[in-house]
C-alpha cells in the first residue's frame, strides 16, 4: 500500500481527528472550472458528500495568483479549517503557494480535489480520481504537517526543471493554442522541440555544499517519489528524506534525446547510463544565462539564476486520507551502477575555479 511519503516525504506532527475537523470546507476552483460542464459536476458531487458529513462549504474561483492572496483574506476563508483546491498540479500548486505565504490568524488545512490530466500531487497523497470518493476519504482523513519544496522562494509539489522541459511545456502551448489539446499535439510538441536542440545546458550544481560542473539537456529536480516511480526513474529516497532527487540527462545530441524519450516512455532509463542522479536538501544551480526558463508543476515562469532550491520545512497543515488507493505502479529493477562525477568544460560557463565554490565533500549521486 503506497504511503503518504510518496508525495510528501516526512510527516510531522501526530494526527489530529478525523471527520469532525474538516468542515468548514472552502473550495477554490479555477474560475475555467466554472464554465467546464465536467469539473462543475464533479466539484457539486465532491460537496455533497463533504455536507452530507456536516461540513459546510463555500466555493470560492480564482483566475491569477493575485486573486488567490485576496480570496485568503476573505472571511469564510478565514473561518475554514480546509481549504480544499480543486483541479489539478497548477492549481494544487498555486494554493499550497498562496497559503504558505498568507498572514492569518489561524492557517487552515489543505486538502485536494483531483480534477487535472495527472493529478500527480494528489496520486502521491493516495486519493481517488474519482470525485465523490476522494471526498470521503478526505472526510475520513487526518491533518498532518509536511515540508515542500521551494525554488527562489516559489512553492512546487511535484517538480521544478530546467533545460529541453520547459521548451517543451512553451512549444505545446503554442500547438495547443492552433489546433487544441490532443495527446498527439502533445507528443508533437516534444519532436519539434528536440528538433530544434542546438547544444546542452552548461551548469554549476552545488548540493549540500558539494559542486560539480555539467553539460546536460535537463535538469530535473523531484519532489514527488509516485511520480519518479511511475516513470522508473532512481531518487525515491531522497524524497523520503525530506530532499530533493536531482536528475541530470546525458543526452547530447537530437539522436539521443529522441533515444532518451524513448526510454523514458518504456519505463527502460537507468541511472548512470541516461541519467545522473544528485540527492541533497540544499541545492543551488548556476546557468550561464543571465535568466532562464524554469518549469515547475506545468507552469513556467523566466528567472534569473541562480537557482535556490530549498526545503520549508513544516510549512503546510495537509489534509491526507487514512486509507490511500492502491498504488497501481511497481518498482524498476536492476538499475545500473552509479557513474563517476563528470566535469566536462563549459564555454564561457561558470566552471572556472572559485576559492568559495570549491567542494566539501564528494557529491553524492
Amino acid at each position: 500500500m503506497r504511503t503518504h511519503t510518496e508525495t510528501v516525504g516526512k510527516i510531522g506532527g501526530a494526527p489530529q481527528a478525523g471527520n469532525p475537523d474538516i468542515g468548514p470546507v472552502v473550495i477554490i476552483a479555477n474560475r475555467k472550472s466554472g464554465t467546464n460542464a465536467r469539473d462543475t459536476a464533479a466539484i457539486t458531487r465532491a460537496r455533497k458528500v463533504l455536507e452530507d458529513a456536516g461540513a459546510e462549504t463555500e466555493i470560492l474561483y480564482w483566475k491569477t495568483v493575485e486573486d488567490l492572496g485576496d480570496l485568503l483574506k476573505r472571511p469564510e476563508t478565514a473561518r475554514a479549517r480546509t481549504v480544499l483546491a480543486a483541479g489539478g498540479d497548477g492549481t494544487a500548486m498555486a494554493v499550497a503557494s498562496a497559503l504558505v505565504k498568507a498572514q492569518m490568524p489561524q492557517r487552515p488545512a489543505m486538502a485536494v480535489l483531483p480534477l487535472g490530466t495527472f493529478n500527480y500531487f494528489a496520486r502521491g497523497l493516495g486519493l481517488d480520481e474519482d470525485p465523490e470518493r476522494a471526498a470521503a476519504q478526505l472526510v475520513a482523513g487526518t491533518t498532518r504537517t509536511v515540508s515542500i519544496g521551494t525554488v527562489n522562494d516559489r512553492v512546487f509539489l511535484n517538480n521544478a526543471s530546467l533545460g529541453i522541459y520547459p521548451d517543451i511545456l512553451k512549444e505545446r502551448e503554442s500547438i495547443y493554442a492552433r489546433w487544441g489539446r490532443r495527446r498527439i499535439m502533445a507528443h508533437w510538441s516534444v519532436v519539434k522541440t528536440f528538433l530544434r536542440f542546438q547544444r546542452p545546458l552548461c551548469v554549476r550544481i552545488t548540493a549540500d555544499g558539494a559542486v560539480r560542473d555539467l553539460r546536460t539537456p535537463l535538469i530535473f529536480v523531484a519532489r514527488s517519489a509516485y511520480q519518479l516511480r511511475i516513470f522508473g526513474l532512481s531518487g525515491e529516497e531522497a524524497i523520503h528524506d525530506d530532499g530533493f532527487a536531482v536528475l541530470a540527462g546525458r543526452g547530447q545530441s537530437r539522436a539521443q534525446l529522441f533515444k532518451l524519450a524513448w526510454r523514458l516512455v518504456t519505463r527502460n532509463m537507468r541511472e548512470g547510463r541516461d541519467y545522473d542522479l544528485i540527492r541533497a536538501r540544499e541545492l543551488d544551480v548556476e546557468t550561464t544565462r543571465r535568466k532562464s526558463l524554469l518549469a515547475f508543476d506545468g507552469e513556467k515562469q523566466r528567472m534569473p539564476s541562480p537557482f535556490r532550491f530549498r526545503m520549508a520545512e513544516g510549512a503546510l497543515d495537509l489534509r491526507l486520507p487514512v486509507q490511500p488507493t492502491a498504488d497501481p505502479t511497481t518498482h524498476t529493477e536492476g538499475q545500473a551502477p552509479q557513474a563517476a562525477d563528470r566535469n566536462p568544460a563549459c564555454a564561457n560557463g561558470p566552471v572556472q575555479p572559485k576559492a568559495n565554490l570549491k567542494p566539501k565533500a564528494t557529491p553524492t549521486i
